[in-house]
């Protein structure tokens, strides 16, 4: 089992430090720990962004590499320290390598308190949304009158303090066995691998923080031509203007969600309220975990993976609350390619199909009758999906044997990306 360990500390004697070097001298037998240093850590700076550095990026493959984490931190004015905390917003910024991962949280200070306040505060840093580390539960190790708890080979001289370590560290590896085996199941899922948060930027990524105004900034970032300037397409020449009068009197709601799982696009004609599925300018530049509710975050990676795989090429889905004969909304979501055949990410549209279906039935002279022969979508309540055909009838002198079946999508095992509407 790998253990990467570090103490919150940029000191050259560091009491947290001599902890850490202990307990993975201690129980070397049982668990292989690395104390990484954090000295190069720069000082966080939105403004300049290092997340690229060599010294943030040594930290963050050690930590996606190892099995978890354990964290040794000084209580500086009744909080973690500085340099702790400084490193936890690198590794909570631009990248996630803490997620999820199964962490330990120990300390030693110079007096009676033990580092308490400060792991409290730490343990509710790494708790939050944007760390979200799995931080083991139940005992604190508090390691007090540090500078007296050490022998002269950096040992602690107290069995019973020793003993009580042995217990905590043990727990820690079950921690670790327990949230393995949670996980294991999720790892055999491939669609897992989907994790909707932009992590893996592609050429057409514009490398900004996502923010309300993005698409103001990205603009300028890459100096986007706007207005009448022209745009050749693949049979066309348009303007940005034309191009947006085109996208925005089509029938339907687009969006655009690139290979980076980046809600990068949609054709806002409409007010937010007046959508089928509503969306928010301010929403653009976010990334598709960050734009769908919880519940329906898994739902949208089997449905982005399915199509990235190309498992699908399209799949279609109903929303909740549809009333047949009167409204139905349908959300398609289609795979796009490139000239070379590589996944650049899915066409989303969302339309009401009823008023399609309705004036089909009276141009043709047709309507709808429940078809005793098919059963209902074993997704959805009877109310809302059942299967009807189109009766033959006479229509300008001609007999027109058209027995189309009008079932309702059958909401695919992978479908389930969108719920909100209207």
């Amino acid at each position: 089992m790998k253990i990467v360990a570090i103490a919150g500390s940029i000191a050259d004697i560091s009491y947290n430090r001599q902890l850490l070097t202990f307990i993975a001298s201690h129980y070397a037998s049982q668990i292989d720990i690395e104390l990484l240093e954090i000295k190069n850590i720069p000082m966080f700076n939105e403004d300049k962004d290092q997340t690229q550095s060599a010294a943030v990026q040594y930290l963050v493959h050690k930590i996606e590499s190892a099995d978890g984490v354990i964290l040794a931190t000084p209580e500086h004015n009744h909080t973690t320290s500085p340099a702790m905390k400084n490193v936890i917003e690198w590794l909570s910024y631009k990248v996630h390598p803490l997620n999820q991962k199964p962490v330990l949280i120990v300390g030693a200070s110079w007096h009676t308190q033990g580092s308490s306040r400060a792991q409290l505060a730490l343990r509710q840093i790494m708790e939050s949304p944007g760390v979200g580390a799995l931080v083991m539960p139940s005992d604190e190790f508090l390691l007090a009158d540090a500078k007296k708890a050490f022998d002269e080979l950096g040992n602690l001289k107290d069995s019973k303090t020793i003993a009580f370590l042995d217990t905590v560290i043990n727990k820690f590896i079950r921690w670790i066995n327990v949230l393995d085996a949670l996980q294991e199941k999720k790892k055999q899922e491939p669609w897992r691998q989907e994790d909707l948060a932009g992590k893996h930027p592609v050429e057409t990524s514009i490398d900004i923080d996502i923010s309300d105004d993005w698409v103001e900034k990205a603009a300028k970032l890459v100096k986007a031509t706007s207005g009448n300037h022209y745009v050749q397409l693949n049979r066309g020449v348009l303007t940005v203007d034309q191009l947006n009068w085109f996208l925005n009197t089509m029938p339907v709601e687009l969006t655009f969600m690139d290979d980076n799982d980046q809600f990068i696009y949609y054709n806002h004609f409409l007010d937010h309220d007046a959508m089928l599925a509503p969306r928010d300018p301010k929403q653009v530049g976010n990334t598709a975990d960050l734009v769908h509710p919880k519940r329906a975050v898994e739902h949208v990676q089997q449905v982005i993976w399915a199509l990235r795989q190309g498992q699908k090429e399209l799949i279609a889905m109903p929303v909740p609350g549809n009333k047949i004969n009167q409204k139905y909304i349908m959300h398609f979501y289609k795979a796009m390619h490139d000239a070379d055949g590589r996944y650049r990410g899915v066409n989303e549209w969302v339309l009401d199909i009823w008023p399609i279906v309705s004036d089909y039935l009276k141009r043709t002279g047709q309507k709808l009758i429940k078809d005793p022969d098919s059963k209902p979508d074993a997704t959805t309540s009877a109310s809302q999906s059942e299967p009807q055909r189109v009766l033959s009838s006479r229509v300008e002198g001609k007999d027109v044997q058209t027995i189309n079946d009008m079932k309702t999508s059958t909401a695919d095992a992978v479908t389930g990306a969108s719920e909100t509407t209207k």
